[in-house]
């Protein structure tokens, strides 16, 4: 059975597309790839010409999540799939390919509320157009197979959502963390890889958000970098989601700052890559082993 090779891009739909630049190029050191005034800005984390795109919408949050296949054929074998499972998958125009700069592209929609785009053939930037950020001092964002990083998701039923990214789009659980974040609330979330091997690219949960998305992932090869991006963040006088911290079940190193679109970007280093061939499952619970407190609130 064809599958997933990794979350390849993101679309968001803000009409602060200026504070979106000054935040993604100035604070986490991405490179404008593309703009349009009024209408997009495409952002650049690698040798891909865009990775997170920003298009001109009143959401304030996440538009679509667009997953890689490496093959034509294999694609191809997916949609099939999905439609003989009864999704409305449709095949997009050239032009709209064109726009997520891919070469073929399907979508449907999810249940919790955005659009799943599956794609195949993403344009490279030509090789005299390098990624380069001003900012970084390591060897920059941690992608390639990996993909872009990962998205954290409400689920608007949770027992659907589990069933749908498991039993229809076919990633794979890597584990579940059930914790009290709170005095009295706990939460629970699951985390889901593909073949990429990256410990997540989707998690979900029955977690109290305002938004679709409650945060997006970007991680760095260099912890030096993570912690130069926190400075930044405090120098600008931005607000902290979640302060420096550890998760036990990727064993990421990050902190969590709001977005101009008000949802989180988490910042990290040192994930885990899953090899399915000796991975097992388990329960967390507890979502940080220590750090991630919340700003005024001491780490639990």
């Amino acid at each position: 059975m064809s599958s997933i090779s990794n979350l390849g891009y993101v679309v968001i739909g803000s009409r602060k597309i200026a504070e979106w630049r000054d935040f993604a190029v100035d604070i986490l050191g991405l490179q404008v790839g593309r703009h349009e005034a009024g209408k997009l800005l495409a952002l650049r984390m690698d040798e891909m010409q865009q990775r997170i795109v920003i298009e001109e919408g009143d959401e304030e949050d996440l538009r679509a999540a667009g997953w890689m296949f490496q093959t034509a054929q294999g694609l191809q074998a997916y949609v099939q799939r999905l439609r003989e499972a009864g999704l409305a998958v449709q095949e997009c125009s050239p032009e709209q390919a064109a726009n997520r700069r891919v070469e073929k592209l399907y979508c449907c929609q999810d249940p919790n509320g955005y659009a799943l785009e599956f794609y195949c053939g993403g344009y490279v930037a030509p090789s005299n157009q390098p990624f380069k950020s001003a900012l970084l001092r390591g060897p920059g964002f941690r992608t390639g197979d990996l993909g872009i990083g990962h998205v954290l998701v409400r689920a608007k039923d949770y027992a659907q959502s589990m069933d749908f990214y498991q039993n229809h789009l076919g990633l794979r659980l890597s584990d579940i963390i059930r914790g009290e974040v709170r005095p009295g609330y706990v939460a629970e979330a699951a985390f889901f890889h593909t073949v990429g091997g990256r410990h997540h690219s989707l998690a979900t949960g029955a977690v109290n958000i305002p938004k679709v998305l409650g945060h997006l992932m970007v991680e760095l090869y260099s912890l030096d970098d993570v912690g130069m991006a926190y400075d930044r963040c405090r120098l600008a006088g931005l607000h902290f989601a979640r302060e420096l911290g550890h998760h036990p079940n990727d064993q990421m190193t990050s902190f969590y700052v709001e977005t101009p679109s008000g949802f989180s970007m988490e910042c990290g280093w040192g994930g885990l890559v899953v090899e399915d061939a000796n991975w097992t499952v388990k329960t967390y619970n507890q979502f940080s082993d220590w750090g991630h407190a919340r700003p005024g609130q001491a780490a639990r």
